[in-house]
């Protein structure tokens, strides 16, 4: 079974500074059909200003993804990080059992446009942790990216949650599979392109989709596509 989210209907706010899009409820945005999906709690597209950001505020227990599509995002928060996450480059924060964080556009000219995911984690009160790593640029070719995993598997970052998350870009005609375990769903975000699931179902830039009960899954692409693959428990 295949759900489609178009982007259109997500949640948006424009708060002139910051363009958001909530594919879930999240903060202002109530919506009792799009809470969650299994562990995944939160997928927030954001487009921020030059030199503006979101102020020190605090999170616990969760488990949270920057993933940037362009420009450059400037964090530090209380566990004494301080860094510059750029395209190709991954960030995860462990809040565990509690931190506070800011996230400031890091151009003065360019507007920076990331991906906030929130995924819930398996036990509460962990202790909290922060990872960031450069995968590089991501090219085109007919394979799946690991680049969040519960063992750190392929040199991805660790997140504590049986979840795996991968990116993708596909080329002209350029097509991957996917076989999904018993039990287990996929969730699908497309932030660029166009990209036909399993034959049938179309998503272009923005839309996302849940997979459930399908146990061999085809991604493909005419013109071209970049995602990010969810395989939850």
């Amino acid at each position: 079974m295949i759900n489609i989210r178009k982007a259109e209907e997500r949640g948006h706010f424009d708060h002139g500074w910051l363009q958001t899009y909530h594919t879930f409820s999240f903060d202002q945005y109530e919506d009792p059909k799009h809470v969650r999906f299994r562990t995944l709690r939160v997928i927030n597209e954001d487009r921020v200003q030059p030199g503006q950001g979101f102020g020190m505020h605090s999170h616990r227990d969760m488990e949270i993804v920057t993933y940037i599509l362009a420009g450059a995002l400037q964090h530090k928060d209380s566990l004494g990080n301080t860094s510059v996450i750029r395209q190709g480059e991954v960030q995860r924060m462990s809040a565990g059992t509690g931190v506070t964080h800011s996230e400031f556009n890091a151009s003065e000219k360019e507007w920076v446009h990331l991906l906030q995911i929130w995924i819930f984690p398996a036990q509460k009160n962990l202790m909290p942790g922060y990872e960031q790593k450069d995968f590089g640029t991501l090219a085109h070719g007919n394979r799946l990216r690991r680049i969040v995993s519960p063992d750190g598997a392929e040199g991805s970052l660790r997140i504590h949650q049986d979840a795996v998350i991968y990116d993708a870009r596909l080329g002209k005609d350029g097509t991957v599979p996917f076989a999904l375990a018993p039990q287990r769903g996929l969730w699908i975000q497309v932030f660029e392109g166009a990209l036909t699931v399993n034959g049938k179902t179309f998503l272009t830039a923005g839309d996302g989709a849940s997979v459930e009960g399908l146990a061999e899954n085809h991604f493909a692409s005419e013109k071209g596509a970049a995602f990010l693959l969810f395989d939850l428990e």
